[in-house]
């Protein structure tokens, strides 16, 4: 899962504090989750992740300074993986002259509220061509397994997978904050969720992502293959 940007910047103010993630990682139980398709739902309405078919959420940032875009759309579409039915989001990120990446995400929600990420189809580009498909995964497929984006209750010290295919896809998440105040162009928020992300096949990533009650993610701050990337939420569109 990509998350390409967010704030370092005086829109966000937040604190936050280092976690015990990694040591969590280093001594982990084999990764076995139950996925049974009558467990899930339709729709994905977890209020710190909420995906509304039609909607656009537009975000900014920068890549090392660079500047970069991001429109992130949840379709109308689904995908059925594993037996259960995701909604397909789509996201798109550019600079001033340019497609840089593609993705699109599969997601679903289970019947207590929990929100599982199950794989990416990803593509970077450079001069409009496709340089590197990394990254990209399906669950039940090589070995791949579903990890959560978003608890249903999330709670300080939660650690969890976020994705699994081995070697390819590893990211963790842990729970730091569930009380942040975080404030940018989209608006003010209290109650946000702050979570810190890392990476078994990426030991120098590091990302702290914000969740608000009722919007979903509003940005995320941290280094991604040894880059500095920043993105924050600007606009929510209805696109349909």
């Amino acid at each position: 899962m990509r998350t390409h940007v967010l704030f370092a910047t005086p829109m966000l103010v937040a604190s936050v504090c280092l976690s015990a993630l990694a040591a969590y990682a280093q001594d982990l139980p084999p990764y076995e989750p139950v996925i049974d398709p009558a467990n899930f739902v339709a729709g994905v309405t977890n209020p710190y992740f909420p995906l509304t078919p039609g909607t656009t959420f537009r975000f900014q940032g920068t890549r090392d300074g660079v500047a970069r875009n991001d429109e992130l759309t949840v379709t109308t579409e689904t995908k059925v993986i594993m037996g259960v039915t995701c909604i397909v989001v789509r996201d798109i990120a550019s600079t001033d002259t340019e497609i840089v990446e593609k993705t699109t995400d599969w997601y679903a929600q289970d019947k207590d509220g929990n929100v599982w990420y199950f794989g990416e189809d990803t593509a970077e580009y450079a001069n409009g061509l496709v340089t590197t498909t990394d990254g990209t995964w399906m669950a039940g497929v090589d070995g791949a397994l579903p990890g959560f984006i978003m608890k249903a209750v999330p709670t300080v010290g939660d650690a969890y997978r976020q994705e699994y295919r081995p070697g390819i896809a590893e990211d963790f998440a842990e729970v730091v904050k569930t009380d942040a105040e975080a404030g940018g162009p989209s608006g003010q928020y209290t109650n946000v969720v702050v979570t810190e992300d890392t990476d078994l096949l990426d030991k120098a990533k590091f990302e702290h992502k914000w969740f608000a009650p009722g919007v979903g993610q509003i940005g995320t701050d941290g280094m991604v293959g040894g880059h500095h990337e920043i993105r924050t939420l600007i606009a929510i569109l209805a696109t349909q």
